[in-house]
């Protein structure tokens, strides 16, 4: 029965994992899943002795990052023995592979608790543990303490970048010059890092770094672009619709074209409904804004997927089943029909989300019904409009953010903050 509780709990682990990024799942979805999982933790915490000897200790030394992380957390809840001990023994001589399991599962643990591992989760001199130990921290808005300035001046930019976020997320000032530094890295982690650093203080040479990074075309804008679509100018989106003209940037900028909320961007997406490359992230974008209904008329019935491509054809090939494999293609005719109808409402001068004006309302809303995979963006704005001071973790067990956009129901009384 123990067994059956491991082996369901690291199934539903990884259902919830990838849930929150489906398209095609909502946050009541997502807690549904999260219920059966912590039923099948509980079940195995209550065994006590016998699951962690003979079940939870050796799932800690397992390939399967499902069992890995699934086992850990269970442990971080168990007092007797202290599975906090049992989790950090093992996390310092786990395999690079399994490294993320474990810090997914700290993730999802109490903030409180976490305090005390501080020094040790610092004391890691290999990059990535670093790395992944700051990202842990901001995620749960931990101050690192003294070491932060030293590892705001790390050698690796990765690190500097994880430091970034959790001096953005604790309001940890940091020297002018340092800043600039990190904004013009060559670095695009790093540089993403400044840039979104500096939105949260208002800093002018945030955006027009944002605004350069996306006009020079580089290969790694997808994170400038989709700020700049945040910012929901005409001229900004204007900027983004250039990049189509290139195939690599072309799914990056659908991405941030549905987020800002023009108009213009809307027919943008109708043009590009009849490419098969992209026209499913086109119908994503159009009814991010447009709230297109989620209706069949609306979507091409699917299709059998096609067989894998001969060796010989493309190596190189990314073959990997993406969130974005499960998007529904358009039928064109239906929806141009539909947008013939409601275009008339949709000034040309404002924002929208879902086919609501732009606002508090309709943000509040959206974070409640929006598919999982938006919603991660969606809180990012919230964060970045007040400056900070409310936080959405998209990430989170759904009870968390409940009361984290509850919240924000209750403290959002002084309106958007510009970016």
């Amino acid at each position: 029965m123990l067994e059956q509780h491991l082996s369901e709990a690291a199934f539903l682990w990884g259902q919830r994992e990838r849930g929150l990024c489906a398209p095609n799942l909502v946050l009541a979805d997502v807690a549904e899943t999260e219920e059966r999982l912590l039923a099948h933790v509980d079940g195995l915490a209550v065994a006590g002795p016998p699951a962690v000897e003979k079940l939870l200790i050796p799932a800690l030394e397992e390939m399967e990052e499902e069992q890995v992380a699934a086992a850990a957390y269970t442990l971080l809840n168990i007092q007797e023995p202290p599975g906090t001990d049992l989790v950090r023994t093992a996390l310092e001589v786990a395999s690079p592979e399994v490294l993320p399991a474990f810090y997914r599962a700290l993730e999802l643990w109490d903030s409180a608790a976490l305090r005390t591992w501080v020094p040790a989760l610092l004391k890691q001199e290999e990059p990535t543990r670093l790395t992944l130990s700051l990202e842990l921290l901001a995620s749960h808005g931990v101050d690192p303490g003294p070491p932060l300035p030293e590892l705001l001046r790390h050698e690796e930019p990765k690190v500097v970048a994880a430091a970034l976020r959790v001096a953005a997320r604790i309001h940890h000032p940091f020297d002018r010059h340092l800043y600039q530094s990190c904004l013009g890295s060559t670095a695009p982690a790093l540089r993403d890092a400044a840039i979104q650093t500096g939105l949260l203080e208002g800093r002018r040479s945030a955006w027009a770094a944002c605004q350069s990074a996306v006009e020079s075309t580089a290969p790694d804008l997808a994170f400038p672009a989709l700020l700049l679509a945040l910012g929901g100018e005409a001229r900004d989106v204007e900027r983004l619709r250039k990049l189509l003209h290139e195939p690599r940037h072309r799914p990056a900028t659908f991405w941030a074209l549905g987020f800002s909320g023009r108009r213009s961007a809307a027919e943008t997406c109708l043009e590009w409904m009849e490419d098969p490359a992209v026209s499913h992230l086109a119908l994503e974008a159009f009814r991010s804004i447009t709230g297109l209904p989620q209706e069949e008329r609306f979507a091409m019935p699917p299709v059998e997927e096609d067989p894998l491509p001969p060796l010989e054809e493309d190596l190189a090939a990314d073959l990997t089943h993406g969130p974005e494999d499960d998007l529904p293609r358009p039928a064109t005719t239906e929806v141009l029909a539909w947008w013939k109808l409601e275009r008339r409402r949709f000034d040309l001068e404002r924002r929208y989300l879902h086919g609501e004006p732009f606002g508090m309302e309709a943000l509040s809303a959206a974070l409640l019904t929006a598919p999982m995979r938006r919603r991660h963006v969606l809180a990012l704005e919230v964060t970045l409009r007040s400056r900070g001071r409310l936080n959405v973790p998209t990430r989170a067990w759904t009870s968390l953010q409940r009361k984290a956009l509850a919240n924000l129901f209750r403290s959002w009384t002084s309106g958007l903050h510009e970016p």
